[in-house]
């Protein structure tokens, strides 16, 4: 790990994709839950790559494989199946489901990056008493932090301008990059999935946040935790000729319902209802409002497919 105190981004890179970094050592889902780990969402994504056709689907950011291992059964076999992960291929993984450690530079079809940008490190930056912004240096091995040098950025005057003393904000413009990159390759679809806000809503302290083994624990860079924050979604968005979408709406153009199934079921055919409820189950979970429903799609559609058009 980085020793002493640095900017907030370096300190943030080492934690997480240094050699000891948490994504080289952990799987994502060893710490929390997301869509990905819930079946319905895969079957969502497989109602998609059955209306726009994809030759390949890559999933960047791919964790232990979950979402390509749930698609595998329930799309063609004449679809490529491709996880792009910093960490190791996991032993499990079906041979079926290519591993790469970087995205290539030609993605044919489909690309989907969930919680991907949330994890891409930000300069992290504070207003001072004086009504200065100032860079934040943090100590790796405790998460103390200091306040650094004055900070000059445009993409916080466009998108997240502060001018009140203690006013937090992680800087986006590393993330818009890695975006517009990553739809860069894309010939088809690509959507990156996140928690997000707009300008409208941006947390007035940041939102920097550390979680591991299913509970949130204090933000310290040091490797043994995942380190993220929120994406200024309008942002991204606007670098990458991204629409805007609220998972809930997304998942409901692609006919996931949340609705339980009729209680005669019950007596008619209580196996089916009990699977009914199951899959109600998943679906509210992924539509909650306050929760994943809330999480925000980024669509860059390159070929004008126009699936997920309202």
């Amino acid at each position: 790990m980085t020793s002493g105190v640095v900017p907030w981004r370096e300190a943030w890179q080492q934690a997480l994709y240094a050699d000891n970094g948490f994504f080289r050592t952990s799987r994502p889902a060893e710490h929390f839950r997301t869509s990905v780990h819930v079946q319905a969402f895969a079957g969502a994504i497989a109602e998609l790559v059955r209306r726009i056709d994809p030759p390949m689907v890559v999933d960047l950011g791919a964790g232990g494989g979950e979402l390509l291992t749930a698609l595998l059964p329930l799309v063609s076999d004449d679809v490529e199946l491709v996880g792009v992960e910093v960490a190791d291929c996991p032993d499990d993984l079906s041979p079926s489901i290519s591993w790469l450690p970087s995205l290539p530079e030609h993605v044919g079809g489909l690309l989907i990056a969930n919680e991907w940008l949330d994890t891409i490190p930000c300069d992290v930056v504070e207003v001072d008493d004086a009504g200065v912004v100032r860079e934040l240096l943090v100590d790796p091995s405790t998460g103390a932090e200091t306040l650094g040098d004055p900070y000059d950025s445009a993409w916080l005057r466009d998108w997240w301008p502060m001018t009140e003393p203690g006013q937090r904000a992680e800087v986006g413009d590393a993330r818009d990059a890695a975006w517009a990159d990553a739809v860069s390759r894309v010939r088809g679809m690509a959507i990156a999935i996140d928690y997000g806000h707009t300008r409208g809503d941006r947390p007035p302290f940041g939102s920097l946040r550390s979680y591991a083994e299913g509970r949130e624990l204090d933000v310290v860079p040091d490797g043994s935790r995942d380190v993220t924050a929120h994406v200024a979604v309008d942002s991204a968005a606007a670098a990458a000729g991204s629409t805007l979408v609220r998972q809930r709406d997304a998942l409901r153009r692609l006919g996931l319902d949340g609705s339980r199934p009729p209680l005669e079921l019950a007596h008619s055919d209580p196996a089916a209802y009990v699977r009914g409820l199951s899959a109600a189950g998943e679906a509210a979970e992924l539509l909650a409002r306050g929760g994943l429903g809330d999480f925000w799609w980024l669509v860059t559609d390159t070929l004008g497919h126009g699936t997920l058009n309202p």
